[in-house]
């Protein structure tokens, strides 16, 4: 139902319906089936990115890194769940387009900074030091990789043996600490 995918999307975007795939079934979409699914709305994937466009943005000195996938029941986009580890993965060990330590910094201190003027809290988030926020996560740069796909959406990274969130241990030798939630809302002052 998105405002995207009004009049001239095929245009704008340069792609055609069977770029575009339905989230909860992992088909990829007609003009019959994308009309129908509009009408009733839910999440699609998009596949309109090269991975020309995609080694350009990582690349650029100003660029991010950060993800906005949403999952649904388990279902959505891969990058959902595998956004950092397929950066440290495919992007620095395997493909070498940036360096480890450039890929890190666009993850934390990057996203941090550029909130912390709107959100003073954010000061003590992307760093580690005394007084910040005790969030790490503690992987293998040799292994970690993304297993997320379309079909598994949330399928959880391999290599990443420890995530911290406000110093608690929620990610234990690679497994998920269950009924764990330590993370706190942060918010801009009104």
């Amino acid at each position: 139902m998105s405002a995207i995918f009004n009049e001239g999307w095929h245009e704008v975007f340069g792609i055609d319906y069977k770029d575009v795939q339905w989230a909860a079934t992992g088909e990829r979409l007609t003009k019959e089936s994308f009309e129908r699914y509009r009408k009733m709305g839910g999440m699609v994937a998009v596949f309109s990115m090269t991975e020309e466009i995609v080694l350009g943005a990582l690349r650029n000195p100003l660029t991010i890194i950060a993800s906005d996938g949403i999952l649904d029941n388990g279902k959505g986009h891969p990058r959902t769940a595998g956004t950092y580890s397929r950066v440290l993965g495919k992007y620095v060990r395997e493909d070498r387009a940036l360096s480890l330590m450039d890929a890190l910094t666009k993850m934390t201190l990057m996203p941090a900074q550029r909130l912390e003027k709107r959100v003073p809290a954010m000061r003590n988030k992307g760093r580690i030091r005394v007084g910040a926020d005790a969030d790490l996560t503690i992987f293998d740069p040799d292994s970690i990789i993304d297993r997320a796909t379309f079909q598994e959406a949330a399928k959880e990274a391999f290599g990443v043996s420890f995530v911290i969130v406000n110093g608690i241990v929620i990610v234990k030798d690679g497994r998920v600490q269950k009924n764990t939630y330590p993370g706190q809302p942060i918010r801009a002052p009104f």
